[in-house]
């Protein structure tokens, strides 16, 4: 019997979706067509806050630093990629949205690994590009080491290195050299208040100038570049500012103890492309770190540009990521 003009031209478009996500190494349907905000409900009974924006075939997982930031820290100066591609972002564990846990004992690495391996399979995302900021990029190869047959390639912009080492020490001293003491006494009286703030409105408050204060040594011209960052990192709930900044950070970080991934990095058969500011605090020789242990690695060094090189040097970072994703 033959299959109506209709059936055959709307099965062969269906068939060709389907093909078009395989070819794309796991851009499901679901990341493709899903818009909006909700949940991912984890297998210990966790929420994690997710955004998806974009309408792309490719689909792409944005992984926020921190930890104990939120998607709110990096949602407003990626939304580019969405002009072209599927991005989902999600709140980490104890941070944003998300649920802010009373037994702190799940605020891990381990269970960061986990988190977003819930939120790959709630999307159907059979190998997952990522692209992460700051903490994140520790955070994505953590998981990729884990999980290798789950990843297809990575982006780090603005990373800490693959190896804790001396990393804390220099990087508060760079930071430090870039403060006067008007803006450190700046600093540390937001996050007292910040501590003590009891409403959401005091949270924000705060908060709000305690980033105002802590951007200054995270640009390399934060006169120029300051208004150029288009993410709000005090927009998310303020329930979770607070518990991120005072609680996950401290936890998930400490959890990773006297980290050194490298050894471990070298199996790794994972396009990884890194973009780095050349004036950033973290010190570049240890990002090199990353080059010399993942095989597929390429390091871009970005003038003029330090933590935040995508809202600092936009014409520069994200050609030099659709030109990656592109190959």
């Amino acid at each position: 019997m033959r299959m109506p003009r209709r059936h055959f031209i709307r099965n062969v478009a269906l068939i060709a979706v389907v093909l078009a996500a395989v070819a794309l190494g796991g851009a499901s349907l679901a990341a493709q067509t899903t818009q909006g905000e909700g949940y991912v409900s984890t297998p210990d009974g966790a929420r994690l806050f997710y955004r998806v924006m974009g309408h792309g075939g490719d689909t792409l997982v944005a992984i926020h630093g921190g930890p104990g930031v939120d998607l709110e820290s990096n949602a407003g100066d990626f939304a580019v990629l969405a002009e072209r591609h599927t991005v989902i972002f999600y709140d980490q564990r104890g941070a944003g949205r998300s649920t802010l846990p009373t037994d702190t004992a799940t605020l891990n690495a381990t269970q960061q690994v986990a988190d977003l391996d819930a939120v790959r399979r709630h999307f159907g995302i059979s190998r997952m590009t990522l692209i992460a900021h700051s903490y994140g990029p520790l955070l994505a190869a953590t998981y990729a080491i884990a999980h290798p047959s789950n990843v297809r390639r990575m982006i780090f912009l603005g990373p800490v290195p693959p190896r804790r080492g001396d990393f804390w020490q220099r990087f508060a001293k760079n930071s430090a050299s870039r403060m006067d003491s008007t803006l450190q006494r700046s600093l540390a009286d937001a996050n007292r208040r910040l501590g003590a703030a009891t409403t959401g409105d005091s949270v924000r408050a705060a908060c709000r100038d305690y980033w105002r204060a802590a951007m200054v040594p995270r640009l390399a011209e934060p006169a120029r570049t300051l208004p150029l960052v288009r993410s709000d990192l005090c927009a998310s709930d303020p329930n979770g500012i607070k518990f991120g900044l005072s609680t996950t950070n401290r936890l998930v970080m400490g959890s990773y103890g006297d980290w050194d991934i490298r050894a471990q990095l070298r199996s790794l058969d994972i396009p990884t492309l890194i973009l780095h500011g050349e004036e950033e605090a973290i010190p570049m020789d240890l990002v090199e770190e990353w080059t010399s242990a993942l095989p597929r690695a390429t390091l871009v060094k970005v003038p003029r540009a330090a933590h935040f090189a995508y809202a600092e040097r936009p014409e520069l970072v994200w050609p030099a990521v659709e030109q990656f994703l592109a190959r």
